[in-house]
């Protein structure tokens, strides 16, 4: 029988992209499960985007991920959405089915598995996100249809907190509201999770962190970063100094990757073997 030396391909389109480490993590993955796959990170430039996704098709790739500045760009040459990238407006990962593209987002759903690998539910939770952006998008979308009750969106920008509150409201069953983000502002009473969705914090500008008040960080809150980079950031330490339980990047970036993995494969993905691998990218 000839041997068969062509691999899967798998990988990501961005611009810039060479400090993703997700390919480490998948790599990692089809390995420890002896599959004959590749993961490529590729520099895609913006105007360069519908012949990528062109490629997808002619090179009958798995699957491909996306991030900055194609999740919402991507959207026309794509063939179906899931549910959440409807309401999220953004793909991050694409799926290859006998050659339709398929449009999914797994940035909320990696979060919300991780919140729950963590031990903290989300059915009937008051949650406050810090940020609007394609982030704070998605993990609103998957807390609201995950059972939240209420989700408070506190952003600089107006006009993108409120769209992104009324989107809340309009495409699922929680109740979303608009809190303008002024100078150390005040954490909502009653909050029970409170996730930072924006960047700060992120290496290089690793002293970086949200603008709030920390003494209105209660011991009753579970506070939730998704920079990973590093893990332990300025914003979890000042929470845990509250009393709160923290949750890092690192939980939502592996189990994003896992999802992944098994959109792409059919397969259960080794959760523990890729969070050793992410692990060994940051020691």
């Amino acid at each position: 029988m000839a041997k068969n030396y062509r691999a899967e391909l798998t990988g990501v389109f961005g611009d810039p992209v060479d400090d993703n480490p997700t390919g480490v993590v998948e790599e990692a993955a089809f390995s420890a499960k002896g599959l004959n796959y590749r993961y490529l990170t590729i520099r895609v430039l913006p105007e360069d985007l519908e012949d990528a996704m062109k490629s997808v098709r002619i090179f009958g790739m798995k699957g491909i991920n996306l991030t900055m500045p194609h999740k919402v760009k991507v959207l026309p040459y794509l063939d179906e959405l899931s549910e959440a990238a409807k309401i999220i407006g953004a793909v991050n990962t694409v799926i290859n089915k006998n050659g339709r593209l398929y449009g999914e987002n797994t940035d909320g759903k990696g979060f919300v598995a991780a919140l729950k690998a963590s031990g903290t539910e989300l059915s009937g939770k008051k949650i406050t996100i810090l940020g609007a952006g394609g982030a704070a998008r998605a993990i609103a979308a998957e807390c609201a249809l995950n059972g939240a009750s209420d989700i408070v969106i506190i952003n600089r920008n107006k006009e993108r907190g409120q769209e992104l509150a009324q989107l809340i409201c309009h495409k699922t069953k929680c109740a979303g509201s608009y809190l303008e983000w002024k100078s150390q502002v005040q954490i909502p009473r009653g909050t029970e999770i409170l996730i930072n969705a924006t960047s700060a914090g992120f290496s290089p500008n690793i002293k970086d962190k949200p603008d709030i008040d920390y003494s209105s960080i209660t011991e009753n809150i579970c506070v939730c970063d998704v920079v990973f980079n590093p893990a332990e950031t300025v914003f979890l330490t000042k929470a845990a100094k509250q009393g709160a339980k923290i949750v890092n990047g690192l939980g939502m970036l592996v189990r994003q990757a896992a999802l992944n993995f098994t959109l792409w494969t059919g397969e259960e993905a080794p959760l523990a073997i890729m969070e050793e691998a992410l692990k060994k990218e940051f020691q």
